[in-house]
């Protein structure tokens, strides 16, 4: 955690499937830098069945692990593919169950910005990805939790392109203003 905390913490979080992956690929490369994969994804094709409560904790494991195995490869930023606080939202949305240490963990590892995706974007279906229908809800449960945490948040939404420039934007005042 302290190599963490030395480091600028660029979340790209929100609801599935509107380019959180692409956008956290694509600003590592800008900033010369790493970026830490979302877990609960590569978990959830590993185990390849519905997720239960029961998965919450590993998930939650599995994603500080991640971001500890890469953190010592980040140049000054870092770049977060969701973190915890994706954890938290879809631990109350599917089980209204978030266990203590996890949202513990979540305060003390809070990024510096929050990239929060609008779904403003097509939904393709994919093995991890099933909930369209949800998508609107999730996303105002992600606006509550980063809330709740004071997390600073930006609005990614448009195009690909605009979504580019905004995460840019948003990276750039950071950089000028730790």
């Amino acid at each position: 955690m302290e190599t963490l905390a030395r480091h600028l913490r660029i979340c790209v979080t929100g609801p599935e499937c509107t380019g959180k992956t692409t956008l956290a690929a694509l600003l590592a490369t800008h900033y010369g830098t790493v970026w830490v994969p979302e877990y609960s994804r590569e978990y959830a094709l590993a185990v390849g069945r519905e997720l239960t409560r029961d998965d919450v904790e590993p998930i939650g494991r599995g994603q500080i692990a991640n971001e500890e195995r890469l953190v010592g490869s980040a140049k000054r930023l870092l770049v977060f593919d969701t973190d915890l606080i994706s954890t938290i939202v879809y631990a109350r949305y599917y089980y209204d169950f978030v266990p203590q240490w996890l949202a513990t963990e979540a305060r003390a590892r809070r990024s510096d910005v929050y990239l929060l995706h609008d779904i403003d974007v097509p939904f393709v279906r994919d093995a991890a990805r099933d909930a369209a229908e949800d998508r609107a809800a999730h996303l105002e449960l992600f606006r509550r939790v980063l809330a709740e945490h004071g997390a600073a948040v930006v609005l990614i939404r448009g195009g690909w392109e605009e979504r580019r420039s905004i995460a840019i934007e948003a990276v750039e005042r950071l950089l000028k203003n730790p």
